[in-house]
């Protein structure tokens, strides 16, 4: 897939060609996630595009995609890249609550933590719905110093962080709740407010 995914019929289309069984489990996932969707085709036109129509099951015939729900879209394209039956070394997603309802966001991480088994991912965010189904291990807090230099801290070194989360605590509510110790732009500037070490 290409980066702005403008490919995206192009990418349905040899997977329904090349690789079915791998297009039919994208499918399904999204229609886990996506209520109501029925099917979706890269149609051929007679000039030789491929356009990317979504069928609803409330409505007789499918949409083009440029209709379709940003949403939808977005979440099609991530499943498509997480399944990938020969992913990139590296995959880079951001902001990946951006045009997606809240509850998705869990069920996208875990989809985001098994493909990360098959190559890098890195995903940048700002949702703590999506950090609520990670690991303090699997995350990285970004601020800058008082020189202006970006550091990173890994949620699980922070102190408490571990602790809280052996007692049931979800990492976007810590985080939510200012005991990351960094990185809120509010409070010190994003900076350190104590030595967040232990």
């Amino acid at each position: 897939m290409s980066r702005t995914g403008d490919n995206l019929a192009n990418v349905i289309q040899y997977l329904s060609e090349v690789h079915p069984d791998r297009l039919e489990k994208i499918f399904q996932v999204l229609r886990k996630r996506v209520p109501r969707i029925e099917k979706v085709m890269a149609e051929a036109m007679p000039d030789g595009r491929l356009l990317l129509t979504i069928k609803d099951a409330p409505f007789e015939n499918p949409v083009l995609s440029r209709f379709a729900s940003d949403g939808t879209l977005k979440m099609l394209a991530y499943l498509v890249l997480l399944y990938d039956p020969a992913p990139p070394p590296f995959i880079g997603i951001e902001e990946p609550e951006n045009f997606l309802h809240p509850r998705l966001l869990y069920g996208l991480a875990e989809e985001c933590r098994a493909a990360a088994e098959k190559g890098q991912l890195l995903v940048t965010t700002h949702s703590p719905f999506f950090l609520n189904a990670l690991q303090p291990k699997e995350a990285r807090v970004l601020y800058r110093d008082e020189g202006g230099y970006t550091q990173v801290a890994t949620a699980g070194d922070i102190t408490g962080i571990n602790e809280f989360m052996s007692e049931g605590a979800l990492l976007g509510d810590l985080w939510l709740e200012g005991h990351f110790g960094v990185g809120d732009p509010l409070v010190n500037q994003g900076a350190p407010k104590r030595d967040i070490f232990s």
